[in-house]
């Protein structure tokens, strides 16, 4: 179902956005951006994400148009627990012959990214969702034929042990997640970003059941 984002909390306000019933538009301030330790040891956790709440399994779905002008600038969906714990998906600008597409998971303080390096296109859609502690983050140019980016846990939800050649029991969604939309420019950059086509329904992803 459509859904409006004018009840969802800021974090790290915009100087400038603007939230309709049917979209989100953000214009970045330089020197934000959202990372973690690993490698480049600097910890930044000052760019704007307009989040929801949830404590239920669910699939977001959006489409992103931007018009990238900078080294690393960046706009997408993201989860945010704390500032040591969360997830971002997103495109990020390096030059006219190609940019990142690319996910970023935060766990107890130290990022990882995962990236394909594909033409710069002015737009993208992802499609995020949550199975308990455990979420897909998809993609696609189009709207449709979403492509699979990678699978990934938050430890910050808690953990699931089986029992040793056991399969871990689908997990029970018990505790609220933040999640939502993100832009940034780490660097000397500002562009601006629509968010539209928001839907937001029950989990699409199903559950893995062994068989």
């Amino acid at each position: 179902m459509p859904i409006d984002f004018s009840s969802a909390t800021w974090i790290n306000p915009p100087k400038k956005f603007e939230i309709t019933p049917d979209s989100v538009r953000i214009t970045t301030d330089p020197h934000t951006d959202f990372w973690q330790r690993s490698f480049y040891g600097f910890r930044n956790d000052n760019a704007p994400a307009l989040l929801l709440e949830s404590a239920q399994n669910f699939t977001l779905t959006v489409r992103a148009t931007f018009q990238y002008r900078g080294l690393f600038d960046q706009c997408g969906v993201i989860i945010y627990l704390d500032s040591e714990n969360w997830f971002k998906a997103s495109i990020e600008y390096e030059n006219e012959r190609f940019a990142r597409l690319g996910s970023v998971v935060t766990n107890r303080g130290y990022s990882d990214w995962a990236t394909t390096d594909i033409i710069p296109p002015g737009c993208m859609w992802y499609r995020l969702s949550r199975r308990g502690p455990d979420f897909l983050i998809e993609a696609s140019p189009t709207g449709s034929n979403f492509a699979q980016m990678r699978v990934f846990h938050l430890h910050a939800l808690g953990e699931t042990t089986p029992e040793m050649g056991k399969l871990n029991p689908p997990a029970p969604a018990e505790k609220p997640v933040r999640f939502g939309l993100y832009a940034c420019s780490p660097i000397d950059s500002s562009f601006e970003v629509l968010f539209d086509h928001l839907k937001l329904e029950n989990c699409l992803w199903k559950a893995h059941t062994g068989d």
